[in-house]
């Protein structure tokens, strides 16, 4: 004769059975996971200039942060937003005047075509070492989920219609919704 007493599936004082007590400390465990998990980190850029040599840090800092899961934002305005248009992105120049980087004196840069050699050596050494080009960069952000903005102010100043803008651009954004997401954002950055 044994003196174990049988085991019960079911708790005499909640009622519940063993199974739904345990479905329920899952579900409260998955709420506490929720409530202590680190949030997505959000990165906020401002473009503000369209030449070459100023287009690739706001989109290489954008596609790295992309690829950390970040949430990210690139607002273009100014002169940034020949960055996202269709034709403007392809024609790009580095400026050699004011640029201190570039080993020749302001009285040379200021000579007529020096802008178009500069822009023609750095596009030289983009693909000599086979460097992502603007429109690689553009594709990859996108791919990635990075929001590229376009300025509306600076649309209607410049008088670019929407459908000048590489697909997938969000166009027709105001400060006001740069301003909200730079507010909730980890980084933000000016470029």
């Amino acid at each position: 004769m044994s003196t174990d007493a049988p085991t019960s599936d079911v708790d005499t004082e909640s009622g519940s059975t063993v199974e739904e007590q345990l479905e329920e400390l899952r579900e409260e465990l998955a709420e506490v996971k929720a409530e202590v998990a680190p949030e997505q980190k959000k990165m906020t850029i401002i473009s503000t200039k369209g030449t070459l040599d100023m287009a690739y840090p706001p989109l290489i800092l954008a596609s790295t942060a992309a690829a950390f899961g970040w949430d990210v934002t690139v607002f273009h305005t100014f002169w940034g937003l020949d960055i996202l248009h269709k034709e403007k992105t392809k024609g790009l120049k580095l400026s050699a005047v004011g640029n201190p980087s570039l080993p020749m004196p302001n009285l040379l840069a200021a000579i007529p075509g020096m802008d178009a050699m500069a822009t023609r050596m750095m596009k030289s050494k983009i693909k000599k070492n086979q460097t992502a080009t603007i429109q690689e960069l553009i594709d990859v952000c996108l791919e990635s989920g990075v929001d590229l903005q376009a300025c509306q102010m600076t649309q209607d100043l410049m008088d670019y219609d929407e459908d000048a803008f590489i697909e997938g651009v969000t166009t027709g954004v105001g400060a006001a919704t740069a301003i909200d997401h730079m507010a909730e954002a980890d980084i933000q950055l000016l470029v």
